[in-house]
């Protein structure tokens, strides 16, 4: 039955646009068509002529492989904040005409940034007499010029919402028409910012073309204009707020009625009605919708929608215009959200307009409902979209899952245009938000907006002004200046905040641990604080999705970074740098997400993002892929462990442990679920990989309120009986529910004897170790602070920020380790094959060895992987055969206050009984002086020719 209504819900979303005019037709298909590069069509009056092309519509020239092709001379739309492209010798092959390709993002098939026309003849039905006739056009990128009949009817530019075009002064009915559309995709007088979602090149693409409906309407003379949906949901009534436009005076009545349609509980809302009298022109008409005590209400947990059904009579004439929304109510109450008054915690993500296949953003309602539900799979319950306003089908899906949106104005007004200087973006965004607005401002999913992303200039008094015009206009929904960093200024006018200084993990400075919150960084601001962009960790490419890329971009910036790989001698190793890295990421997911439910009235999070970003440098940041696919390290089910409505907590002082210590968790639970959950028990399990089980009970029985900072209890257990090195695993369950969440941690054996036996231990390549290898000995360099060759590559324990490429090389340059689980050196030493929280101690701010010099087979035992756009051979342990005995050399703090680094030292007994085993078997030669140059070769910092500004960046090719 649920699926049935899914249906229903579907077919009646994607009809509701369409109601309301009496006739409309599509004008989808062939349209004659004309490149116009040098801008002379208005001059030579192009829209007299016949076209010399065509094209199918809707779509976009490069969907329909038309423009240029990309060259290292194409001017993109877009900030380059790397030019090494086009200095480095290395890239001269991708630079080469015909073959380029583009590390910063992906490389379209065609590109085109001008003036373009098109054209097509219309038969104007003849029944359309007496009625208003107009032009719709979608989504048009970005200014359209309309001829008809070679009239000129105007110009308008938005990113948001339609270009629609009245023609009943330049059409008959019965009669054909020629329809001439120009459209500009250039950045001019309006500036929106050339790193806006919305037009640059490092997501969607800058396209020309149209996408969406594309139809003429006809409506009566006397017709609604506009409608607004206002719920109130105390008073058990909708508002309704009508614009009804006519040519002339008139008389009539408005009925207005409302049933639910998506839900298994139906209902329907008596009719009202009203006589009206109207002047020419525009006419507000106010109309209240007794809802009934009965009715249904929005949210994520139950999305109930309702049509409502708008009937003006005049006469003879009626207009019909159904309107979809929910009984809903999006508020503030002190640092929270409520959703119908129940407190609410934003767990979101951020769409960056970065649609590979098709290189815009989908204009049907089941590709949006598709990401929405698989968003929501992952435990998430909103998006906010990066400067730009998805079509109006993204909102209808929305509505559908229950989801929250944050929609904003179009622009990024940084990297050239400055906001509150005056100039056009100033009016342009006023003008943007307010038509988005009234285009989508019914939709229950819309409830936040910001102007934008991160702007410069006098832009505090200006979104003090936006935000305060909002307040006053539009109580359905809540605002915020702009979305932005830390380093940006507070908007003191907010009612809600999106702002990136409570975000990210400590570790570069202080072990793991699970205690810590953010509350210092927000404990002095009044409204509701959202993360900004929170995570950012990467992962390396993943290149068996080069095969995806069928559509207009294709992924040849991963073709690049495939080449570097191989070229270094790697390339077999891609999935297990991928998988191992994206264990890493997700490890980092957990804790920095975990961290933001512990904290005090921390209203929620906009992760950046779910999936991959392919612009920017390539910022490969989401568990999942740019398409929203999985990867292979981390699955739905995993990540709500962490990302729920219900999340268990554990405050964790440290994840590593000695035998004589005990263990200690504090047990909370962040609850944000559709109702308290009464006398509800929580359990818990502490077992092994094996499922050895060497701890259980029950942390306790309660009332569990919605809200964070709940505590349940506490976990203790004697690790006395722990004799050897084990990873262990704490599961905390909340029963009657589908709440559960795990934590590693590890105990090691608080007493070790290092056995040195017949290892000579050195701390360089010193004379004696040189005389034990020619004699057939064994030699352990411990070379921790002794390393010069890899010197100049940072590793921290947290993987790279965004990129190195985007972020001139900022440290780490590293995205964990990979390791053979399996090697006889861990057979003390309990790992997976990546990084986990015991391997910080030994990774965090260690050198690294390059192995450049060394023989291409060779492979470090202990591999650390690089930033994949130089991918060095870099690792922290590898064993070799030197001259006519063995050796084995760390970069890795094997020694230093062993009494305290129970890690270090326990991978110090590893190595030793390791390497006075039968199992020390290194293969690969390596010769002394290959050994030496690690110690004295010196390779300097990797330039990347970048300059401040990113406007000064463009390419300079002769």
């Amino acid at each position: 039955m649920k699926r049935l209504l899914v249906s229903i819900a579907i077919v009646f979303a994607a009809i509701l646009t369409a109601v309301g005019q009496n006739h409309s037709f599509s004008l989808s298909g062939k349209w004659n068509f004309q490149i116009d590069r040098e801008d002379i069509g208005i001059r030579e009056q192009w829209f007299k002529k016949s076209l010399d092309d065509s094209i199918n519509l809707p779509g976009s020239m490069p969907e329909k492989l038309k423009g240029d092709e990309v060259t290292a001379r194409t001017q993109w739309t877009g900030s380059l904040y790397d030019s090494s492209y086009y200095f480095n010798p290395y890239m001269e092959k991708y630079r080469i005409e015909g073959q380029v390709k583009l590390p910063f993002f992906l490389t379209p098939d065609k590109h085109y940034v001008g003036v373009a026309w098109y054209q097509k003849k219309v038969t104007i039905p003849s029944n359309w007499k007496g009625e208003r006739i107009s032009l719709f056009l979608e989504r048009p990128h970005i200014e359209t010029t309309v001829w008809v009949n070679q009239k000129e009817l105007g110009m308008q530019n938005s990113l948001c919402v339609p270009h629609v075009y009245d023609l009943t002064s330049a059409v008959a009915p019965g009669k054909t028409c020629l329809i001439t559309i120009r459209i500009d995709n250039r950045i001019k007088e309006i500036n929106v910012g050339p790193d806006s979602h919305s037009i640059t090149d490092q997501t969607q693409g800058n396209w020309n073309g149209i996408v969406g409906r594309i139809e003429l309407q006809a409506t009566p003379k006397v017709h609604f204009e506009n409608i607004q949906v206002y719920p109130d949901l105390s008073n058990q009534k909708a508002l309704i707020r009508m614009n009804v436009q006519s040519a002339s005076s008139a008389k009539g009545e408005i009925t207005l009625s409302a049933e639910s349609f998506n839900t298994d509980i139906r209902h329907k809302v008596a009719p009202v009605q009203q006589s009206f009298s109207i002047r020419p022109g525009d006419n507000a008409v106010e109309m209240e919708l007794p809802m009934g005590k009965d009715f249904l209400t929005w949210d994520e947990f139950s999305p109930a929608l309702y049509k409502l059904t708008a009937t003006l009579s005049n006469g003879k004439q009626t207009d019909t215009k159904q309107v979809q929304f929910g009984m809903r109510d999006f508020k503030i109450e002190g640092k929270w959200f409520y959703v119908n008054g129940r407190k609410t915690m934003l767990r979101g993500t951020v769409e960056n307009c970065d649609f590979p296949l098709t290189g815009y953003a989908p204009m049907d309602v089941a590709s949006w409902e598709r990401v929405f539900r698989i968003c929501r799979s992952y435990g998430l319950n909103h998006m906010r979209f990066h400067s730009f306003c998805p079509p109006e089908a993204a909102f209808i899906a929305a509505d559908l899952v229950g989801f929250y949106l944050q929609p904003e104005g179009p622009s990024w007004p940084n990297h050239g245009p400055r906001l509150g200087n005056g100039q056009p973006i100033d009016k342009y965004l006023m003008d943007e938000t307010i038509a988005l607005t009234k285009e989508y401002g019914n939709y229950a999913s819309y409830c936040m907006l910001a102007c934008g992303n991160e702007p410069s200039g006098r832009w505090v008094a200006w979104v003090s002004k936006f935000v305060d015009y909002w307040k006053a206009t539009d109580p359905r929904h809540v605002y915020t200046g702009a979305s932005v960093g830390n380093s940006w200024q507070w908007q003191p006018h907010n009612e809600f905040h999106v702002k990136a200084g409570a975000r990210g993990l400590s570790w570069a400075g202080a072990r793991p641990e699970s205690m810590s919150d953010y509350r210092a960084r927000i404990d002095t601001v009044k409204q509701p604080y959202v993360s900004h962009e929170t995570g950012q960790w990467c992962v390396f490419p993943n290149f068996n999705e080069i095969r995806k890329y069928t559509g207009v971009n294709k992924a040849k910036n991963f073709e690049i970074f495939r080449d570097i790989l191989n070229d270094n001698h790697m390339g077999s190793q891609s999935y297990d740098f991928m998988m191992a890295s994206g264990k890493l990421q997700a490890l980092c997911y957990k804790h920095e997400i975990e961290k933001t439910l512990r904290t005090p009235d921390y209203a929620g999070f906009q992760l950046l993002a779910l999936n991959d970003y392919s612009g920017q440098g390539t910022a490969l940041v989401g568990v999942l892929d740019v398409f929203f696919e999985e990867k292979g390290y981390i699955n739905a089910e995993q990540f709500r462990r962490f990302c729920s409505p219900t999340v268990p907590l554990a405050r964790i002082p440290k994840f590593v442990y000695a035998n004589n210590e005990t263990f200690h968790a504090d047990i909370e639970v962040s609850h944000f679920g559709a109702a308290p959950l009464q006398e509800a028990k929580t359990v818990y399990t502490i077992k092994d990989k094996f499922g050895k089980v060497y701890a259980h009970g029950s942390v306790g029985t309660h009332n569990i309120p919605i809200g964070n900072l709940c505590s349940l209890g506490s976990v203790d257990m004697d690790l006395a009986g722990i004799t050897t090195p084990q990873k262990l695993n704490l599961e905390v369950r909340i029963e009657g529910s589908d709440a559960v969440n795990d934590w590693d941690f590890w105990v090691y054996p608080a007493q070790v004897e290092l056995t040195q036996g017949d290892v000579y231990t050195t701390d360089t390549l010193d004379a004696k170790a040189l005389s034990v290898l020619q004699e057939g000995g064994n030699v352990l360099i411990t070379a921790a602070g002794k390393i010069q060759y890899g010197k100049e590559v940072k590793q921290y324990f947290t993987p790279v920020f965004w990129n190195t490429s985007w972020f001139k090389m900022r440290p780490p340059h590293t995205t964990g380790i990979f390791v053979n689980e399996y090697h006889p050196l861990f057979r003390q030493f309990p790992t997976e094959y990546h990084s986990n929280l015991q391997w910080w101690e030994l990774l965090n701010k260690a050198q690294v060895m390059q192995f450049t010099d060394f023989p291409a087979e060779f492979q470090p035992t202990i591999q650390s992987i690089d930033t994949w756009f130089i991918s060095r051979k870099i690792g922290m342990l590898f064993e070799a055969k030197v001259l006519n005995g063995k050796l084995l050399m760390t970069s890795m703090d094997i020694t230093s206050q062993p009494e305290k680094r129970i890690v270090a030292r326990q991978m110090h007994k590893a190595i030793l009984d390791y390497m006075n085993s039968d199992a020390f078997r290194p293969s690969t030669v390596i010769t002394p002086e290959q050994i030496q140059t690690l110690f004295t070769k010196v390779a300097g910092d990797v330039k990347s020719y970048t300059k401040d500004s990113p406007d000064e960046l463009k390419p300079k090719i002769n």
